[in-house]
């Protein structure tokens, strides 16, 4: 399947662009070699293609790393051209695979009163929770 660069953000190359696009047409967190078996048609052939894509799009906050899956997601924020928060979360389902992105005020103001108190300055949180949606419980 050939996937369309998207044009419209200059900042974005082309290998950046078609790896974009192939996460935002999955309806589930992809690997990087999924990913790389998606474009070989596209003439990406090496990973390290992918990875340096990856990396840039993870910069830019573009795109997600689900830790626990090593995996990757298209950021619900940066979809909508919103700031993205410094704290997100995942419900990530065993059932069926779907990845829901949230934020919630009060977890990170939480964590950050925590943080504040140990003294400890926070770079960057991803909480993973682990469990069944709605439609697989």
């Amino acid at each position: 399947m050939q996937y369309a660069a998207h044009i419209d953000d200059p900042k974005l190359t082309k290998n950046q662009s078609l790896v974009l696009s192939v996460l935002q047409s999955s309806d589930q967190p992809l690997s990087a070699y999924t990913i790389l078996d998606r474009l070989r048609d596209d003439g990406l052939k090496a990973p390290l293609q992918i990875y340096r894509a990856l990396d840039k799009l993870l910069e830019a906050g573009r795109i997600h790393r689900l830790e626990s899956m090593n995996a990757f997601v298209v950021c619900c924020h940066s979809k909508h051209g919103q700031i993205h928060p410094r704290i997100t979360a995942f419900e990530i389902c065993e059932g069926c695979g779907k990845v829901n992105e949230f934020h919630d005020s009060r977890i990170e103001d939480a964590l950050t009163r925590h943080a504040r108190g140990s003294g400890f300055k926070i770079r960057a949180t991803t909480i993973e929770v682990h469990g069944l949606c709605g439609d697989c419980r």
